[in-house]
Protein backbone atom coordinates (compact mmCIF):
# COMPACT_ATOMS: atom_id res chain seq x y z
CA UNK A 1 0.00 0.00 0.00
CA UNK A 2 1.17 3.51 -0.74
CA UNK A 3 2.18 5.52 2.33
CA UNK A 4 0.52 8.93 2.57
CA UNK A 5 2.26 12.04 3.84
CA UNK A 6 0.96 13.90 6.90
CA UNK A 7 -0.99 16.46 4.83
CA UNK A 8 -2.67 13.74 2.77
CA UNK A 9 -3.50 11.76 5.91
CA UNK A 10 -5.14 14.85 7.45
CA UNK A 11 -7.14 15.45 4.29
CA UNK A 12 -8.23 11.82 4.19
CA UNK A 13 -9.23 12.00 7.87
CA UNK A 14 -11.28 15.16 7.29
CA UNK A 15 -13.01 13.61 4.29
CA UNK A 16 -13.77 10.46 6.29
CA UNK A 17 -15.10 12.49 9.23
CA UNK A 18 -17.41 14.46 6.94
CA UNK A 19 -18.63 11.30 5.26
CA UNK A 20 -19.29 9.63 8.62
CA UNK A 21 -21.12 12.72 9.89
CA UNK A 22 -23.26 12.86 6.75
CA UNK A 23 -24.15 9.19 7.08
CA UNK A 24 -25.04 9.52 10.78
CA UNK A 25 -27.30 12.50 10.16
CA UNK A 26 -28.94 10.94 7.10
CA UNK A 27 -29.74 7.77 9.04
CA UNK A 28 -31.12 9.78 11.98
CA UNK A 29 -33.10 12.42 10.07
CA UNK A 30 -33.46 11.21 6.50
CA UNK A 31 -31.35 12.63 3.67
CA UNK A 32 -33.95 15.30 2.80
CA UNK A 33 -33.63 16.90 6.25
CA UNK A 34 -29.82 17.03 6.18
CA UNK A 35 -27.90 20.13 5.09
CA UNK A 36 -24.25 20.83 4.32
CA UNK A 37 -24.20 23.20 7.32
CA UNK A 38 -25.43 20.43 9.63
CA UNK A 39 -22.88 17.95 8.30
CA UNK A 40 -20.05 20.45 8.75
CA UNK A 41 -21.17 21.25 12.30
CA UNK A 42 -21.43 17.54 13.15
CA UNK A 43 -17.87 17.01 11.89
CA UNK A 44 -16.56 20.13 13.64
CA UNK A 45 -15.49 21.99 10.49
CA UNK A 46 -16.76 24.93 8.48
CA UNK A 47 -19.31 24.67 5.69
CA UNK A 48 -16.63 25.94 3.35
CA UNK A 49 -14.44 22.99 4.34
CA UNK A 50 -17.35 20.66 3.60
CA UNK A 51 -17.60 22.09 0.07
CA UNK A 52 -13.85 21.64 -0.42
CA UNK A 53 -14.42 17.89 -0.13
CA UNK A 54 -17.94 17.24 -1.41
CA UNK A 55 -20.19 18.84 -4.00
CA UNK A 56 -23.39 17.71 -2.27
CA UNK A 57 -24.78 16.03 0.84
CA UNK A 58 -25.54 12.92 -1.25
CA UNK A 59 -21.92 12.69 -2.33
CA UNK A 60 -20.84 13.00 1.30
CA UNK A 61 -23.22 10.25 2.45
CA UNK A 62 -21.85 7.96 -0.26
CA UNK A 63 -18.24 8.91 0.53
CA UNK A 64 -17.78 5.95 2.87
CA UNK A 65 -19.04 3.47 0.29
CA UNK A 66 -16.79 4.97 -2.36
CA UNK A 67 -13.84 4.72 0.04
CA UNK A 68 -14.58 1.00 0.48
CA UNK A 69 -14.59 0.54 -3.30
CA UNK A 70 -11.30 2.42 -3.58
CA UNK A 71 -9.81 0.31 -0.77
CA UNK A 72 -10.86 -2.85 -2.63
CA UNK A 73 -9.29 -1.54 -5.83
CA UNK A 74 -6.04 -0.62 -4.05
CA UNK A 75 -5.84 -4.03 -2.40
CA UNK A 76 -6.51 -5.77 -5.70
CA UNK A 77 -3.68 -3.84 -7.33
CA UNK A 78 -1.34 -4.90 -4.53
CA UNK A 79 -2.11 -8.64 -4.54
CA UNK A 80 0.77 -10.98 -5.51
CA UNK A 81 1.53 -10.84 -9.24
CA UNK A 82 1.34 -14.60 -9.80
CA UNK A 83 -2.02 -15.04 -8.08
CA UNK A 84 -5.03 -15.89 -10.26
CA UNK A 85 -7.10 -12.74 -10.75
CA UNK A 86 -10.28 -14.37 -9.40
CA UNK A 87 -8.44 -15.33 -6.19
CA UNK A 88 -7.07 -11.79 -5.97
CA UNK A 89 -10.51 -10.22 -6.32
CA UNK A 90 -11.95 -12.49 -3.62
CA UNK A 91 -9.02 -11.99 -1.21
CA UNK A 92 -9.11 -8.21 -1.61
CA UNK A 93 -12.87 -8.13 -0.97
CA UNK A 94 -12.55 -10.29 2.15
CA UNK A 95 -9.74 -8.08 3.48
CA UNK A 96 -11.89 -4.97 3.07
CA UNK A 97 -14.96 -6.55 4.69
CA UNK A 98 -12.90 -7.98 7.57
CA UNK A 99 -11.64 -4.47 8.40
CA UNK A 100 -15.14 -3.01 8.79
CA UNK A 101 -15.64 -2.29 12.48
CA UNK A 102 -19.43 -2.06 12.43
CA UNK A 103 -20.96 -4.13 9.66
CA UNK A 104 -24.48 -3.36 10.91
CA UNK A 105 -23.75 0.30 10.26
CA UNK A 106 -22.71 -0.51 6.69
CA UNK A 107 -25.90 -2.51 6.21
CA UNK A 108 -27.88 0.48 7.48
CA UNK A 109 -26.11 2.60 4.87
CA UNK A 110 -27.19 0.24 2.08
CA UNK A 111 -30.77 0.41 3.34
CA UNK A 112 -30.61 4.21 3.50
CA UNK A 113 -29.37 4.40 -0.10
CA UNK A 114 -32.11 2.04 -1.33
CA UNK A 115 -34.83 4.17 0.31
CA UNK A 116 -33.70 7.48 -1.21
CA UNK A 117 -34.12 8.26 -4.93
CA UNK A 118 -31.44 10.97 -4.74
CA UNK A 119 -28.95 8.54 -3.15
CA UNK A 120 -29.82 5.79 -5.62
CA UNK A 121 -29.10 8.22 -8.46
CA UNK A 122 -25.76 9.27 -6.95
CA UNK A 123 -24.90 5.65 -6.22
CA UNK A 124 -25.38 4.77 -9.89
CA UNK A 125 -23.12 7.69 -10.85
CA UNK A 126 -20.49 6.42 -8.40
CA UNK A 127 -20.65 2.89 -9.80
CA UNK A 128 -20.42 4.22 -13.35
CA UNK A 129 -17.31 6.17 -12.36
CA UNK A 130 -15.56 3.38 -10.45
CA UNK A 131 -16.45 0.30 -12.54
CA UNK A 132 -14.03 1.12 -15.39
CA UNK A 133 -11.18 1.40 -12.87
CA UNK A 134 -11.91 -2.09 -11.56
CA UNK A 135 -12.28 -3.50 -15.09
CA UNK A 136 -8.95 -1.96 -16.10
CA UNK A 137 -7.21 -3.41 -13.03
CA UNK A 138 -8.68 -6.86 -13.73
CA UNK A 139 -7.55 -6.57 -17.35
CA UNK A 140 -4.00 -5.64 -16.33
CA UNK A 141 -3.76 -8.53 -13.86
CA UNK A 142 -5.25 -11.09 -16.26
CA UNK A 143 -3.47 -10.00 -19.46
CA UNK A 144 -6.66 -9.02 -21.26
CA UNK A 145 -7.67 -5.86 -23.11
CA UNK A 146 -10.41 -4.03 -21.24
CA UNK A 147 -11.59 -2.41 -24.46
CA UNK A 148 -11.99 -5.54 -26.57
CA UNK A 149 -12.17 -8.60 -24.29
CA UNK A 150 -15.31 -9.55 -22.38
CA UNK A 151 -13.36 -11.39 -19.65
CA UNK A 152 -12.44 -8.43 -17.39
CA UNK A 153 -15.89 -6.87 -17.79
CA UNK A 154 -17.58 -10.18 -16.96
CA UNK A 155 -15.33 -10.74 -13.93
CA UNK A 156 -16.19 -7.27 -12.66
CA UNK A 157 -19.94 -7.90 -12.88
CA UNK A 158 -19.62 -11.38 -11.35
CA UNK A 159 -17.47 -10.17 -8.46
CA UNK A 160 -19.73 -7.23 -7.62
CA UNK A 161 -22.80 -9.49 -7.82
CA UNK A 162 -21.18 -12.13 -5.59
CA UNK A 163 -20.28 -9.58 -2.94
CA UNK A 164 -23.70 -7.92 -3.09
CA UNK A 165 -25.47 -11.29 -2.84
CA UNK A 166 -23.38 -12.15 0.23
CA UNK A 167 -24.10 -8.80 1.88
CA UNK A 168 -27.83 -9.03 1.11
CA UNK A 169 -28.01 -12.51 2.63
CA UNK A 170 -26.04 -11.37 5.69
CA UNK A 171 -28.40 -8.39 6.10
CA UNK A 172 -31.40 -10.74 5.95
CA UNK A 173 -29.95 -12.66 8.90
CA UNK A 174 -31.22 -16.01 7.61
CA UNK A 175 -28.06 -17.65 6.27
CA UNK A 176 -26.68 -19.21 9.44
CA UNK A 177 -23.23 -17.91 8.43
CA UNK A 178 -20.87 -16.72 11.16
CA UNK A 179 -19.61 -13.70 9.20
CA UNK A 180 -20.12 -11.82 5.93
CA UNK A 181 -16.67 -13.04 4.87
CA UNK A 182 -17.95 -16.62 5.05
CA UNK A 183 -20.77 -15.72 2.66
CA UNK A 184 -18.38 -13.96 0.27
CA UNK A 185 -16.23 -17.11 0.15
CA UNK A 186 -19.31 -19.21 -0.51
CA UNK A 187 -20.45 -16.91 -3.31
CA UNK A 188 -17.06 -16.96 -5.02
CA UNK A 189 -16.83 -20.75 -4.62
CA UNK A 190 -20.24 -21.16 -6.25
CA UNK A 191 -19.19 -18.98 -9.19
CA UNK A 192 -15.99 -21.01 -9.57
CA UNK A 193 -18.07 -24.16 -9.84
CA UNK A 194 -20.37 -22.56 -12.39
CA UNK A 195 -24.03 -21.71 -11.94
CA UNK A 196 -26.36 -24.20 -13.61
Amino acid sequence: MTQLGLRDRKKAATRAALGAAAARLARARGIEAVTADAIAAEAGVSTRTFHNYFASKEEAVLGHLEALLQNWLDRLRNRPAGEHVWDSIEAAAIEVVAEINDFDELCAMFELVEQSPSLVSRSIEMQTRTAPLLVETIAERSGHDAGTDIYPVLLNYCAVAAIRAAIDLWMAGTSGAQSPEELIRAAFDRLRQGIS
